[in-house]
């Protein structure tokens, strides 16, 4: 262009951009801080609208970014939504809440654990005694807290434990009772609970003890499980027999719901090996006279078998003659001192009989003179003796003893 060839076109430039800068406004400070603040609400709002729009559907999305959204028509309902913090494998239906049905609890059954003080200060009813003498009180009993000073006829509390015996959840007591007379009397473990109302209540018994066997009740145990383990022995010590030779034996009960019934442990007891099967025999005394003074004498003849695979330390032999019938000859010197002191009977210690073995004595008497004796009969006994001296158990005493004629 042949108009341009003229023009300065530098010094134009530079007029321009000094006209140009005039009109505009340079932003200090306070419209940089302006300008970042508006620029995060808008940063802002831009998410709130992503957020809206995955939550509020396609519809929602699609408006809050500004993009074209469906074909004109009627929107579809919007569905709620129900956050979880965990992922559910069976969702529950949308637009309904998911409810969780609490599951029926069992109300706190009564706290049945009885201290020994709050079993002494309350009457209780006990079941009723299998054996022994029958005035053991059973009615609104009144329990003493120590057997060693239970006078006779009354109940004493010999141990205690405790166990969830019925499966409520709760603990109960069990306690180990004596009804006492003379320097034993029977016994039986009984299980005692609350009531709603905090009253003692007895549950039923456990075990007794009885005229056969078990004789006696050592120990009780409750467990964790709910069963009560009770242990029991045949023999009660007591007249000669030693506790420690009685046989004790751990048996388990549980409580059937009406009643407690053995799960654990023996049912029956083998032969007690302190134990002999001593027999005894005797023939008829036939007295005759004795030409030097005048009385009449005569001799006890008696068989003593020990029945059985028990050595027996010691035999003891009574004869229940009559008094006027005296002591007589050297077959007494090994019976003991002071034979016949105390009489009748007449009383003899015999020696040791072995095993399935046996032993014959013949034992003298003498009638004085002028004495009269009319005929009759005495019983003759044998009793066997243990170690230490204590008696062993006979399990057949019919033929411990052998009645004889005298005349």
């Amino acid at each position: 262009m042949p108009e341009l060839e003229n023009v300065d076109l530098a010094g134009e430039f530079n007029r321009y951009r000094s006209v140009l800068l005039a009109e505009i406004e340079v932003p200090g400070p306070a419209e940089v801080r302006r300008t970042v603040r508006r620029r995060r609400r808008r940063h802002r709002a831009t998410a709130a609208s992503v957020a809206v729009a995955l939550l509020g559907g396609p519809a929602v999305g699609y408006a809050a970014l500004n993009r074209p959204g469906p074909a004109p028509g009627p929107l579809p309902p919007t569905p709620s939504v129900t956050a979880s913090p965990t992922s559910s494998l069976s969702p529950s239906p949308v637009g309904t809440p998911s409810t969780t049905s609490a599951s029926p609890t069992r109300p706190t059954a009564p706290d049945g654990r009885l201290s020994r003080a709050q079993l002494v200060a309350a009457p209780v009813d006990l079941p009723a005694w299998r054996s022994g003498p029958p005035d053991c009180p059973v009615n609104t009993v009144r329990l003493v807290g120590d057997p060693r000073i239970a006078k006779e006829g009354t109940n004493a509390i010999e141990a205690i434990d405790y166990a969830d015996v019925d499966g409520d959840g709760a603990t109960e007591t069990v306690a180990m009772l004596l009804c006492s007379f003379g320097s034993g009397g029977p016994q039986q473990v009984v299980a005692f609970d609350r009531d709603e109302a905090g009253r003692i209540v007895t549950i039923g018994r456990v075990v007794a003890t009885s005229r056969e066997k078990p004789q006696w009740l050592t120990a009780l145990d409750g467990r964790s499980d709910g069963t009560v383990r009770v242990e029991v022995a045949d023999l009660h010590p007591g007249g000669g027999w030693p506790g420690e030779w009685s046989q004790r034996q751990w048996r388990g009960y549980r409580w059937t719901g009406e009643r407690f019934s053995q799960v654990e442990g023996p049912t029956s007891f083998g032969p007690n090996p302190y134990s002999t099967n001593l027999a005894v025999t005797a023939k008829d005394l036939v007295l005759a006279d004795d030409p030097t003074d005048g009385s009449r004498v005569g001799a006890v003849e008696v068989r003593i078998r020990a029945v059985g695979d028990r050595r027996a330390d010691e035999v003891l032999l009574e004869l229940d003659l009559p008094a006027s019938l005296a002591p007589d000859g050297p077959a007494w010197s090994g019976c003991g001192p002071n034979v016949g002191e105390y009489r009748p009977p007449l009383l003899c210690r015999l020696g040791p009989i072995e095993a399935n073995g046996e032993l014959t004595v013949r034992l003298g008497v003498r009638l004085p003179p002028g004495t009269e004796l009319a005929p009759g009969t005495a019983t003759v006994r044998g009793t066997a003796a243990g170690p230490g001296g204590h008696y062993l158990i006979d399990p057949d005493l019919g033929n411990n003893e052998d009645t004889m004629a005298y005349r």
